[in-house]
């Protein structure tokens, strides 16, 4: 009887234990590398809705495609993490021309810890964003800027090629 009562508590010990581990084996596994219909989807909101490109160009160096815009950051060298880059995206950078893509960014305290009413005492006002966006495609843009920008070093042929998916216009002109 006694040796059936410590069996069961060795039992539940166990799975309790188990339960307590658990979540701390799965913060430490990777996160799925992402489909690559949400890396086309995060680079189609890059270009268009976020019109990211007009900035810091269509490969992120940069190298801005509208010459009335300010420049951007070369986001093939920031040393941003993944949260680094979803906080900017949706909380621009004080003081430059770095927009908010976040809606609600400065009507709560969420970024920063700054309100609208904050941003007044900044030399540079933060323009307004093209558009906003959501929590989703925020995290869709960041996927693609992780998977063929951030970290990938200067545009060469073959990047160009592996960023587009194939051999266009704009990587003919780029050394091989």
């Amino acid at each position: 009887m006694i040796r059936k009562i410590l069996v069961g508590a060795s039992v539940s010990t166990m799975f309790v234990a188990g339960l307590l581990v658990a979540p701390a084996i799965r913060a430490q596994t990777p996160a799925a590398a992402p489909d690559p219909s949400d890396i086309a989807e995060g680079m189609r909101l890059y270009q268009q809705k976020g019109s990211c490109g007009a900035c810091h160009g269509w490969a992120g160096d940069g190298h801005k495609m509208d010459n009335q815009m300010p420049d951007g950051a070369n986001l093939r060298e920031t040393k941003l993490s993944r949260s680094g880059l979803v906080m900017t995206i949706k909380c621009g950078r004080l003081n430059s021309q770095m927009p908010a893509f976040d809606k609600f960014a400065y009507s709560d305290g969420r970024c920063y810890g700054k309100t609208q009413a904050d941003l007044k005492s900044y030399a540079t006002r933060m323009p307004d964003p093209p558009a906003t966006l959501q929590a989703r495609e925020v995290e869709l843009i960041t996927d693609f800027l992780m998977a063929k920008v951030v970290g990938k070093g200067p545009m060469d042929h073959a990047k160009c090629v592996d960023f587009w998916g194939s051999d266009a216009d704009a990587c003919k002109e780029l050394p091989k």
